[in-house]
Parts: structure tokens; C-alpha cells; sequence
């Protein structure tokens, strides 16, 4: 049996506040620019730095995600599947674009402390803090054992 698959995992910093629209058929989508960088010795030995910039897409309950707590400059943990597409610009030239469909975020810093957003259910995905830093005592008088 042939399998495929098509993932995309990044942790980078957010280039911008998000940008959260709607869609003619009333869906919301969020927008938000992604940078990774690395140092690498080019072959004369000097060290270089580059950055990539990279095209996330929300869509469902993680675009309240993301209005409400993603802000340039946060450090991000993303994962979802790439899709290319192509519009026509004013000048009737073809301009294609590559995006990361998120369906797992995880804020790892600038205030986001650690909140996970799990994969996409239903097409959703939704909100749901990560374990906490301090454990909690809750009582064992319901427990059915």
C-alpha cells in the first residue's frame, strides 16, 4: 500500500500581527508571516546568517487563536501540510504562492507560555493550555476506585 504525506513543521517568530479576514462564503482566515533563520561558515569561513520568510494559514477556532494571542515577534511552534496556488496579479502575470495550512500552533515565548493548540478536529482545532508549571491538587473523593 503506497502512502504519502505532506507535513510542514517550523519554529520561527512571527513578522507581524496577524491578519484576520473573512471570506465571501463567511469563513475566517488568518494570516501571519513566519521567520526561520540559521548561522552556517560560508567557504571562506565567515559566519552568515539567513533568514526565510513563510506563509501561515488559520482557518476554524484557531483563528481566534491567533487574533487574540499572536503578536510580532512571538516565538512559534507550527505544523500543518504546504498548498501552492497562483493568482493573476494587475498586469495579468501569474504569481504563485507556497503556505503552510497550520493545524497545530504552540506559543513558546513573548507571553505565550507554553499554550498548545491541538490538531485540528473536524476541521476546527481549537484552544487548549498546556499542562501546568505547578501541579494541581484536586481531591480523590470522586475517583471510582
Amino acid at each position: 500500500m503506497s502512502r504519502s504525506l505532506n507535513r510542514a513543521t517550523l519554529i520561527g517568530n512571527a513578522g507581524a500581527d496577524p491578519d484576520v479576514r473573512t471570506t465571501a462564503s463567511g469563513a475566517r482566515v488568518a494570516k501571519v508571516s513566519l521567520a526561520t533563520s540559521r548561522s552556517f561558515q560560508d567557504r571562506s569561513g565567515q559566519q552568515q546568517e539567513r533568514t526565510d520568510w513563510h506563509r501561515l494559514t488559520f482557518f476554524g477556532r484557531l483563528v481566534d487563536v491567533v487574533e487574540q494571542w499572536v503578536k510580532k515577534g512571538d516565538r512559534l511552534f507550527v505544523e500543518g501540510r504546504i498548498e501552492y496556488s497562483q493568482t493573476q496579479d494587475d498586469r495579468g502575470g501569474t504569481r504563485y504562492w507556497t503556505d503552510i495550512v497550520v493545524n497545530e500552533m504552540i506559543m513558546l515565548g513573548s507571553g505565550g507560555g507554553g499554550r498548545a493548540v491541538p490538531p485540528a478536529e473536524g476541521g476546527g482545532g481549537g484552544y487548549r493550555p498546556s499542562a501546568p508549571t505547578t501541579p494541581v491538587h484536586e481531591p480523590d473523593d470522586d475517583l471510582p476506585f
